[in-house]
């Protein structure tokens, strides 16, 4: 993928020529192409470094912050909002007060594995809001996806201003600011490229963070994050000493399993199947060594049913898909390779194990053109 400008014009006519500019890590020669541009033609220095990023932002938030004003942090504990929260916590200290939204779409055991590792590992104060019933209220019988993330950040903020007002309630202060762990990534995919005067793009999904927020939102957001990719918000989170635990783990969407049920998300028991499905290829992936090989690996719940024999009995049950990529910044990925044997063992696992499934399929589409959900 190339950004590529039309010929230039000059006073004696058209010249042939194109100007093209790598914006990806698989577009041909690349690195080099950049590396040329930047310090063979416009002779700029490499001297950045990521210590760069982390005393900017600080004096960013700090200058941004009143000393006496409030932050609330949107905590999911993924590599994101984890940084950007410690981020935060250095710059102001015990004025941030994180939180922790069980909004009931969650991995298996997610939420007691998370909050069990912020207490024993990060050491930051996080309240955890239980607001499953509200969110899965709101998305039943919702189908398309981008209403399904609308919804979801719009939730997110009503939580987020409930919390905000029993804080105000107790410590006789209204926070006024909301972090949250955007990245560049989530920013291009729902907004008009920086600087483009476009008032709209090709949006390819609404981030529940960018462009599923509500436009009457009362808190001001802090996003140190935005102009960043992940590996390098996982660079910036080892100089802030946050643990590996935190930094290695794979990506997983705000939205949840709202993006990995496709439909409607309520329907019959597709949550509690995918997790369990999600489960068992995770954890064999973890056990064959794999986890840190691969970016993000993930199951699908298809809301298709297909016969199968299972006990030489017919079932007609639902179908999932397995999902494994491997990146290094998210914009583009390439699917994982499996052996043999892996597949098989997995495949089996999922169908003795959990009820409803009876087919298993796995997905070998690369970024472009698939996106890395699937919804």
């Amino acid at each position: 993928m190339e950004i590529c400008f039309p010929p230039w014009y000059d006073m004696e006519g058209l010249f042939k020529m194109e100007v093209v500019f790598p914006v990806v890590t698989h577009s041909p020669q690349g690195m080099e192409t950049l590396r040329r541009f930047l310090f063979d033609v416009c002779g700029i220095k490499a001297d950045w470094k990521m210590q760069d990023v982390l005393d900017e932002e600080i004096k960013t938030i700090q200058s941004m912050v009143g000393p006496d004003e409030h932050v609330i942090c949107a905590l999911s504990g993924g590599v994101d909002s984890t940084v950007a929260a410690t981020l935060v916590h250095k710059a102001i200290g015990d004025r941030l007060h994180c939180v922790f939204v069980d909004n009931g779409l969650l991995r298996y055991k997610e939420r007691e594995r998370v909050m069990s590792t912020f207490e024993s590992d990060l050491h930051l104060p996080v309240t955890c809001v239980d607001a499953s019933e509200q969110f899965l209220s709101k998305l039943k019988g919702v189908e398309d996806p981008e209403q399904k993330r609308k919804i979801i950040g719009r939730e997110f903020i009503a939580v987020f201003d409930d919390f905000a007002h029993k804080l105000e309630q107790k410590i006789g202060k209204r926070p006024e600011y909301l972090v949250q762990g955007t990245l560049y990534p989530d920013v291009i995919e729902s907004c008009p490229p920086p600087g483009s005067g476009r008032t709209h793009s090709h949006t390819i999904k609404s981030h529940h963070n960018v462009g599923g927020l509500p436009k009457d939102m009362k808190l001001k957001l802090i996003e140190p994050l935005k102009l960043l990719f992940k590996d390098e918000v996982r660079k910036l989170g080892s100089i802030l000493n946050v643990p590996d635990s935190f930094l290695k783990r794979h990506p997983f969407p705000g939205p949840g399993l709202a993006v990995r049920v496709l439909g409607d998300v309520t329907k019959g028991n597709a949550l509690d199947t995918l997790r369990q499905v999600d489960e068992i290829f995770v954890q064999a992936i973890k056990d064959a060594g794999l986890y840190d090989k691969i970016w993000q690996a993930f199951a699908v719940f298809l809301p298709v049913q297909t016969v199968g024999v299972q006990g030489d009995q017919r079932t007609h049950s639902n179908a999932v898909v397995l999902r494994a990529i491997t990146s290094e910044d998210g914009m583009t990925a390439d699917w994982y390779y499996f052996g043999h044997e892996f597949l098989v063992d997995v495949v089996n696992k999922i169908c003795n194990n959990v009820r409803g499934i009876n087919r298993v399929c796995q997905d070998i589409t690369s970024k472009p053109p698939a996106t890395v959900e699937w919804e």
